[in-house]
């Protein structure tokens, strides 16, 4: 792992736990809640982190406690239950019934989010898309109630302090979905000319400095499409709440995804069928994680720059935004198989470059994505081991409770989401 820089000595995780529980410590994890239980997998596939870094996780994700911290912990909220036992599928299928996890996934259940907070999330944002930013016409209705934005942002970010907070995350995640829709895919999207449209769609997020004559120009540029209408007014939602370091942290990562869609349109066009690693490189670009980078601003706080670019806590960001990617791929499996020509996920890549039955491919990804899973809970464990700063450890919990609650969002929107009957 990459040395975590001058912030902290590096002591060992039991020296940790011993010092943030000791006495007169300051800020320190609370006690751990009850072990919760995740789906049963098949016997091949392995469902547990090293003890000492799914532990200390549990801790993260508890959150601090002691004198003085008690700005640093979320909104009261009830431990997740117990997840009742899946129903048998029926006798002339091995499909999982709908809203059920994928078999085998290693994941942890969430509590329900807040009908409250998601019904008014859902109101708002749907206004917002309709009267101020025009992002969908009528006909789209359905789809855009199906996506269950509101339920999708309340469950990944309950220690919104409002929300008002909650909106800013939520109009970035649909502004995000207009253009990958409108640019890339499902309405009108094509791989041809994407990097104009793109470039164009980015300058609503990074402004463009030029001169008086033609400034004019661009700005009416940003009112010309249902993307750039919506990235525009997100963006100017967000950078009223973020300082400039979030706000340019959040710039820096949208231009990655943006990059990553251009590595995939590539492939398209040219018909080609990457290597199992080139498609997981371009992943780690076209991924969710300018969703979790963000936790800190829609938390009411701020991760200092300098402790965001530790390149460990860079590996903790990436491999969170590999993993809940893959997840889609898992998810979505059946709805893209469903869409005209090859629609590259991980279970096609791997089933075709490694000769394996699609079956093969989507358990081998499953594999894939509980690998990247364990990787990501230990390399934040170690990161909080060597760095317990308290604003450290609140955007880690900030981080894995968005991983709980994006798979908590894809597992249970049947609207969108049905699995494959691969067991």
């Amino acid at each position: 792992m990459p040395d975590p820089g001058p912030c902290c000595p590096p002591p060992s995780l039991a020296e940790v736990l011993g010092r943030l529980s000791a006495p007169g410590a300051g800020p320190r994890p609370a006690p751990p809640p009850p072990p919760t239980s995740t789906s049963s997998p098949p016997a091949s596939v392995p469902t547990t982190a090293p003890p000492d870094a799914s532990a200390f996780v549990a801790r993260l994700r508890q959150g601090p406690s002691g004198l003085g911290t008690t700005g640093l912990r979320f909104t009261p909220r009830t431990p997740p239950p117990a997840p009742a036992p899946a129903p048998d599928p029926p006798e002339t299928s091995g499909r999982p019934a709908p809203g059920s996890p994928i078999p085998g996934l290693y994941h942890h259940p969430v509590p329900e989010p807040d009908p409250v907070r998601v019904a008014e999330v859902g109101r708002r944002i749907k206004r917002w898309a309709v009267d101020e930013v025009q992002a969908y016409p009528p006909e789209w209705e359905d789809q855009f109630d199906g996506f269950s934005v509101g339920r999708y942002m309340v469950a990944c970010h309950p220690d919104a302090p409002t929300v008002d907070h909650l909106m800013i995350a939520t109009r970035l995640m649909v502004a995000e979905n207009v253009v990958d829709d409108c640019y890339c895919e499902d309405h009108g999207g094509s791989p041809v000319g994407l990097g104009g449209r793109l470039l164009l769609a980015h300058t609503a997020l990074d402004p463009v400095h030029t001169t008086k004559e033609y400034q004019p120009a661009w700005g009416e540029s940003l009112l010309s499409d249902a993307p750039r209408r919506s990235y525009r007014s997100a963006m100017e939602y967000f950078v009223r709440a973020a300082t400039p370091s979030q706000a340019d942290r959040f710039r820096h990562d949208m231009a990655r995804l943006h990059m990553g869609y251009l590595a995939e349109a590539a492939w398209a066009e040219t018909e080609y069928v990457p290597e199992v690693f080139e498609y997981l490189a371009m992943r780690q670009f076209n991924n969710f994680r300018p969703c979790p980078t963000i936790t800190d601003t829609v938390g009411g706080y701020e991760l200092p720059a300098d402790l965001h670019a530790l390149p460990a806590m860079q590996r903790v960001i990436a491999l969170a935004g590999n993993a809940t990617t893959v997840a889609n791929d898992l998810y979505s499996y059946t709805k893209e198989l469903e869409s005209p020509g090859l629609h590259l996920n991980l279970p096609v890549v791997i089933a075709e470059k490694e000769n394996l039955s699609p079956k093969e491919g989507y358990l081998k990804a499953v594999e894939v994505h509980n690998d990247l899973m364990h990787e990501f809970e230990a390399a934040a464990a170690e990161l909080a081991a060597s760095c317990p700063d308290p604003r450290v450890l609140r955007f880690l919990r900030g981080v894995a409770v968005w991983v709980d609650g994006n798979h908590y969002w894809h597992q249970t929107n049947t609207y969108r989401y049905s699995l494959p009957d691969f067991w």
